[in-house]
C-alpha cells in the first residue's frame, strides 16, 4: 500500500520546482516577444533571468525531494524554448540577418544542437552518472549569447562590422554542445550543503565582481566555461593516460 501511494506521488506534479521551471519558460518566452521589438539587451538579460531559475528548480526538487518525471520531461521542454530558441532568435535578429541564409542557418543549427544535446542529457543521465557534463550545457551555450549582446551593447563594441566573429562563435557553441568535451557539472556545490571556507570567499568575491561590473564580468565567466571544457577534456586525458603508463 506505502509502495503504490510513493509511486503516485512520483507520478505527480509538484508546484514548486514547476513553478520555478515555469519561471524559465516565461524569460524564454520574454526574450523572444523582446528580441522581435528590437530591445536586444532586455532580451538577452531574459535569458540569463532564466539561466538562475533553471539552476534553482533541479536544486530545490532534489532539496525537497520532489523529483518527478513530469518535471524533468517540463524542464527540458522549458529549456528548448529558453535556450535553444530564444537565444538563436536573438542573436539572428541583432547580427545574423543582414548575412541572410548563412545566418538563419547558423541560427537554426544552434537551436537543433540545443535540441540534440538536451535529448542526449536526459538519455545519459540516470545510466552514466558523472560530476562532468559530457558536451557545453545549452543554458551555458545560450548565456554566452546573452552576455556577448550584453558586453557589445554597454561597451558600444560595433559587433555589425564584425558579423563573421559572431557566426563562427554560433557554430562553435552548437559544435560544443553536441560534441565529447566534458565540463564540470558543479554538482558538488548544493545549496543545502555545508561548504569549505575558502568556497564561500570565493563566491562572494565573485558576486562583488559581478555587482561592480555586471555586463564585463558576466561575459568573462560564461566565456572562461566554455573554455574550460576543451582544457578540461585535455587535463583528464593527460591524467587518464599517466594512470596507464603507471598501471
Amino acid at each position: 500500500m506505502k509502495d503504490a501511494r510513493k509511486e503516485r506521488l512520483k507520478k505527480g506534479i509538484y508546484l514548486l520546482p514547476n513553478a520555478f521551471t515555469s519561471m524559465n519558460l516565461f524569460f524564454g518566452f520574454l526574450c523572444i516577444v523582446s528580441a522581435l521589438e528590437g530591445r536586444f539587451e532586455f532580451a538577452a538579460i531574459a535569458i540569463l533571468i532564466a539561466v538562475v531559475f533553471d539552476s534553482l528548480d533541479g536544486k530545490i526538487a532534489r532539496a525537497t525531494n520532489t523529483t518527478s518525471q513530469f518535471g524533468i520531461e517540463f524542464d527540458s521542454l522549458a529549456d528548448l524554448v529558453s535556450f535553444g530558441l530564444a537565444p538563436s532568435l536573438l542573436m539572428y535578429l541583432w547580427i545574423l540577418k543582414p548575412m541572410g541564409r548563412i545566418g538563419w542557418l547558423a541560427a537554426f543549427l544552434f537551436t537543433i544542437c540545443g535540441a540534440l544535446r538536451l535529448a542526449r542529457f536526459n538519455t545519459m543521465a540516470e545510466a552514466t552518472p558523472s560530476n562532468h557534463f559530457l558536451g557545453l550545457p545549452i543554458p551555458a551555450a545560450a548565456g554566452m549569447n546573452a552576455t556577448a549582446v550584453m558586453f557589445c551593447t554597454k561597451f558600444n563594441v560595433p559587433a555589425s562590422e564584425f558579423p563573421l566573429v559572431f557566426l563562427l562563435g554560433m557554430y562553435a557553441l552548437s559544435f560544443l554542445m553536441v560534441s565529447s568535451v566534458k565540463y564540470e557539472s558543479f554538482k558538488k556545490a548544493e545549496l543545502f550543503k555545508k561548504m569549505k571556507f575558502n568556497m564561500l570567499v570565493t563566491a562572494i568575491l565573485v558576486f562583488i565582481f559581478i555587482a561592480q561590473k555586471p555586463h564585463l564580468a558576466l561575459f568573462v565567466i560564461s566565456l572562461c566555461y566554455v573554455v574550460s571544457g576543451p582544457i578540461l577534456t585535455v587535463v583528464l586525458a593527460r591524467r587518464a593516460k599517466q594512470a596507464e603508463g603507471r598501471a
